[in-house]
């Protein structure tokens, strides 16, 4: 990623190195947002602009909620560009939610072929 897009991000938590995730989750929020961007579905301005604004909501905290509130910030850039909708993401945090369930501790959590999804 080159470095001039993690200097226009706000609040990014990195180390010498670049992003810096504590989750796996985190990490492929971050490339999701980065795949969108660089597929055309919106500019890189936009991103910002639309993170920053999220994180100027509510109370402010300690940076630990930094990739939920980067969450928040993919899901209504993907509204407003119309690339889902909240019935599809609806659809699809339950078919996460059940596939957590139903899978033993120590197992990685695998997302059945078209669960969740509106096909």
């Amino acid at each position: 990623m080159p470095r001039d897009r993690i200097e226009m991000l706000p609040g990014l938590p990195i180390d010498r190195d670049g992003p810096v995730f504590a989750e796996p989750w985190q990490a492929q929020a971050f490339a999701l947002a980065l795949k969108l961007c660089d597929a055309g579905h919106f500019t890189w301005a936009e991103w910002v602009e639309t993170l920053s604004a999220v994180l100027r909501e509510g109370t402010p905290d300690d940076g630990s909620n930094y990739y939920g509130r980067w969450l928040v910030a993919l899901e209504r850039l993907c509204f407003a560009k119309s690339l889902t909708d909240s019935s599809a993401l609806e659809s699809r945090r339950d078919a996460w939610a059940d596939a957590y369930r139903s899978t033993p501790h120590g197992v990685p959590v695998e997302l059945r072929r078209g669960a969740g999804s509106d096909q």
